[in-house]
């Protein structure tokens, strides 16, 4: 009876979970709407492996496939969906790192899967798409991860009535050119999230644009475990409540430049494992702060507001970190020895400080080291030999710093595992073995920079490098000519070479071989021969300051994605390729000068022109300028010096808008500098040098330049370009020559503050323009070498940043206006060979002035010359006669004896003048009357002569 019943015990046992297996395995298949809405999801999409960048990504959605010859075939089986088991929805759906492409729209059939709890679609490209508003017809959802699928716009406010969501990650939604965020987020619908998601557990938004500050509701978030707010553009005080959440381990704020906050105390039992402010206003005592988390795995508080200090030797005690960074602080002093315990650090950085002292031997006890970065300190001494223990390091990062002494080759051997190697900018002398080496031992490097290591010849070991992405080797004193072997290294993978500034020679081959290069840069060596072609792909090419002759190869017109040329300095000939003016868009800057191109200029630039520095200075090149120029609305400087242009001035410019500097010197543009059409000013222009020309006429500035573009500007930045080359910035300053005292001074880089015009050497004539004195930026003035007539404008006295002024060779008259000696700055004064008289003003500049300044106005007196000026009594200088001077505006000239004459005529003659000068010429007649009355004004002041020997005087 007993084995009966036992027997019946396991039969039912067995009938039941068979008949439960049965209704399982019957109700996995899920239901035919819900199958039928993800083939037509599947469908919307098409396959591109670019879509998805993570590795291991594959199209999972390549499984889905509709019923056949009567087969049932259940989604539930399909690769990424999750079905209930009891009620055979679809309830999950994980298609991360899919390779899907396209746009994903609100009546898309995905939304109709009103069943989903787990929804992840991270990792592909939607194509801009807006995360729909219909994301409200998941009320199930738990889990949704819509990250680094390059989605757009506004974050609907429908997300926050998803309240049973724990993960909520919508991260990385970025460009996928440049890694700017797609994504906004509403400041009240950032509310309304933080208020209502009271499940969350875990919050990504990194890199959407929040724009506001942080709720204090984020405190009440009791079941948070990590906060990813990295970059969101916050703002105002951090909620210092948050630091306590009694769960929170991965808190993420960094990049929030705006964001304020300081460090608590934080309690043994804080679970903190990451926490990461680096880019924040945080401050405090961080020592103090952070010295009982001992679970901490990862510290960045980099480039924040940490007083300034030693090195917070506390941190030593954090003997779980694996990541530490607290770089761009004020924290100096030596490396502390505590940090000696830090054994388990994978990362470890401290650039951008103020270290100094010796770096520690027995960082060489870090065998799980990846990562050391101590670039931009004071560090001292040798690289410890110890680091060769350091067998998985793969970025030694020790650039800029006090390093010396010798550093071998054989340091590096052991370190198979490293990739990038930069020691550039130190004191060390980087020897390696010129004779063949084991290719075995050899690390192969991904990325090294040695300049300014006294190189002295191409490291033999690079002979071996078969993945060398990047290779500087700049600054050195590297002779003779580059290797053969040179060409055949890393061809496939090199994507920059920069040997510039050595003291390489040879002729180099036509083409260069390095298929895939971005950035070549071989300028001031000693290279001669044909210039050397790099491939299509490059970016930069920079060749400037050798030797190279001939004519341009037109294969360079194929480097259609060309940021940077420069070809300076060289002995090129021939006429420039005409494909400059269009072959690249992207083209940034475009340097030609001192060679010998001759012709013209290319007549056919864009509108899509990126051109913002175009520089041809000292060439042969003549005609007139490509009106085309006038499209190339980025351009920032202009250098046409020292060619045979034959053209009028170009007040056609005046449409670019970004236009600073302007220099047209020693050419043949001629004719006169009238108003534009529409009266229009170039609206930034700072720099004008127009010399060395045959312009005529007046000058008047107000044409030209807009006072608001000409004001004083207190800022110590300097014009340059940047370009982003893939492989990093760089910044490229702008060049200026000008003449002061016949002088050429060349300026290898311009402050945006410069301000200067040189219309030296033209023949302008007429009074110097008034409106120059409202310029207040001016840094320099140069009208000399003119025809230019009457008083210097007292208004001149206003240039108070003014540096340089040279009137010099001019026909000006009149007393030098004793308003100049407010000019604190100036340094350079000519005003030699004029008209000037009067006695020479003293200031605290003018007295430092020699005779030079001065010379050639035998009116002058006074320091420095040697005539010295008589008492008050003397007799007044009266101004040249119009021979001299014609700058009336009448078109009549007249003598002053005739003014005088008038005088000693007596009252009928005078009336009769009088008349004849109202009637027939009445601004003729006013010009007399002021000249009269300002001869009057000094007669009556001058006491000790009558008033008919003043006259014979002036008329003797």
């Amino acid at each position: 009876m007993m084995g009966l019943s036992h027997c019946l015990l396991l039969f039912f046992i067995c009938f039941f979970k068979g008949c439960n297996t049965s209704a399982s395995h019957e109700l996995s298949y899920c239901h035919d709407e819900e199958s039928s809405a993800l083939l037509q999801f599947k469908q919307s999409f098409t396959i591109s492996a670019s879509a998805s960048g993570l590795e291991g990504a594959y199209p999972k959605v390549l499984s889905w496939k509709q019923a056949q010859g009567g087969k049932n075939t259940s989604c539930c089986t399909w690769d990424g969906v999750e079905c209930d088991e009891h009620t055979g929805h679809v309830i999950g759906l994980d298609l991360r790192s899919s390779c899907l492409y396209g746009s994903i729209h609100s009546n898309s059939s995905l939304f109709s899967l009103v069943h989903l709890q787990r929804l992840n679609l991270a990792d592909n490209h939607f194509n801009y798409s807006q995360i729909p508003t219909s994301i409200r017809n998941f009320p199930r959802l738990t889990h949704l991860d819509l990250s680094a699928s390059v989605f757009s716009g506004r974050v609907p406010s429908e997300v926050s009535q998803l309240v049973k969501l724990s993960l909520l990650n919508l991260s990385r939604n970025t460009e996928p050119s440049s890694g700017v965020g797609l994504l906004t987020l509403d400041g009240s619908d950032f509310r309304s999230l933080v208020q209502n998601l009271t499940n969350l557990q875990r919050l990504r938004l990194r890199f959407i644009n929040i724009s506001s500050p942080i709720p204090d509701s984020m405190a009440n978030l009791s079941f948070l475990t990590t906060l990813d707010l990295h970059q969101c553009q916050l703002f105002g005080d951090f909620p210092v409540r948050i630091f306590h959440l009694q769960n929170l381990q991965n808190l993420y704020l960094g990049d929030n430049q705006d964001l304020i906050g300081y460090l608590p105390e934080f309690n043994k039992s804080s679970p903190l494992i990451t926490l990461d402010v680096h880019g924040t206003r945080f401050s405090g005592n961080l020592a103090f702060s952070i010295r009982k988390l001992s679970s901490l795995k990862q510290l960045d508080v980099a480039a924040c507001n940490f007083p300034a200090g030693l090195v917070p030797s506390s941190l030593g005690n954090l003997r779980e970190l694996t990541y530490l960074d607290i770089s761009a602080n004020p924290f100096g002093g030596p490396i502390p020895d505590s940090f000696a315990n830090l054994t388990k650090l994978s990362v470890f950085r401290i650039s951008s400080s103020l270290l100094t002292g010796p770096i520690p031997s027995w960082l060489g006890n870090f065998s799980e080291l990846k990562a050391l970065d101590f670039t931009y300190n004071r560090l001292g001494g040798s690289i410890p030999t110890s680091f060769s223990n350091l067998t998985n390091l793969q970025i030694l990062f020790l650039h800029s710093n006090n390093l010396s002494g010798i550093v071998e080759f054989q340091t590096f051997q052991n370190l198979q595992n490293l990739k990038l190697l930069d020691l550039r900018f130190n004191s060390l002398e980087f020897f390696s073995e010129s004779t063949a080496v084991n290719a075995s031992t050899i690390p192969q490097f991904t990325h090294l920079m040695l300049t300014s290591c006294n190189v002295r010849e191409f490291p033999y070991f690079l002979r071996y490098q078969k993945h060398l992405q990047q290779l500087v080797l700049d600054k050195n004193k590297i002779h003779g000519q580059v290797p053969k072997w040179m060409w055949n290294m890393s061809t496939e993978s090199l994507v920059q070479l920069d040997i510039s500034e050595n003291f390489l020679s040879g002729q180099l081959p036509v083409f260069i071989p390095w298929v895939n290069q971005l950035y070549l840069n071989l300028a001031f060596n000693m290279f001669h021969g044909p210039l050397p072609m790099p491939p299509s792909s490059t970016l930069v090419y920079e060749a400037n300051d050798n030797k190279f002759t001939g004519k341009v190869s037109p294969v360079i017109c194929n480097m259609s994605s060309l940021l940077s040329l420069d070809l300076s300095n060289n002995n090129l000939s021939g006429m420039i390729p005409r494909c400059f003016g269009n072959f690249s868009d992207p083209l940034t800057r475009l340097f030609l000068g001192n060679n010998s191109f001759h012709g013209t200029l290319p007549q056919t630039f864009t509108n899509k022109s990126s051109l913002r520095v175009l520089d041809v200075r000292q060439n042969q090149l003549q005609g007139q300028l490509p009106r085309s120029l006038a499209n190339c609305l980025m351009l920032e400087n202009l250098v046409l010096s020292n060619n045979y242009f034959n053209d009028v001035f170009p007040f056609w410019m005046v449409t670019l808008p970004e236009l600073k500097l302007l220099a047209m010197r020693h050419n043949a543009f001629q004719g006169l500098i009238g108003k534009s059409e529409n009266n229009q000013q170039f609206p930034k222009l700072r720099i004008l040098d127009i010399s060395h020309n045959n312009f005529t006429g007046k000058f008047v500035a107000e044409y030209i330049f807009s006072k608001y573009a000409m004001r004083s500007i207190n800022q110590s930045t300097y014009m340059r370009v940047d370009i982003n080359y893939i492989t990093g910035w760089r910044f490229y300053d702008s060049r200026f020559t000008i003449t002061i005292k016949n002088v050429d001074r060349y300026y290898s880089r311009v402050q945006e503050a410069f301000a200067v015009i040189d219309i030296s050497s033209n023949k302008f004539e007429g009074k110097i323009d008034e409106s120059i004195g409202s310029l207040k930026g001016l840094w320099s003035l140069n009208f000399s070498n003119n025809l230019l007539s009457g008083r210097i404008p007292s208004s001149f006295g206003h240039l108070t940043n003014l540096e340089a002024l040279d009137l010099s060779n001019n026909k000006l008259w009149g007393e030098i206006p004793k308003q100049l000696a407010q000019l604190t700055f100036l340094a350079e004064f000519n005003v030699s060979h004029n008209n000037l008289t009067g006695a020479i003003p003293r200031g605290p500049q003018l007295n430092t002035f020699n005779i030079t300044s001065y010379e050639g106005n035998p009116g002058l007196c006074g320091f420095p010359l040697p005539k010295g000026c008589r008492s008050s009594n003397a007799p007044p200088q009266l101004p040249p006669s119009s021979t001299e001077e014609n700058d009336s505006g009448s078109g009549i000239e007249f003598e002053w004896t005739f003014v005088l004459a008038g005088c000693g005529s007596g009252f009928v003659v005078g009336v009769v003048l009088a008349d004849l000068a109202i009637t027939r010429r009445r601004e003729l007649f006013l010009q007399i009357v002021g000249m009269l009355i300002r001869l009057m004004e000094r007669i009556t002041s001058w006491k000790g002569f009558g008033l008919w020997t003043l006259i014979l005087m002036s008329l003797f």
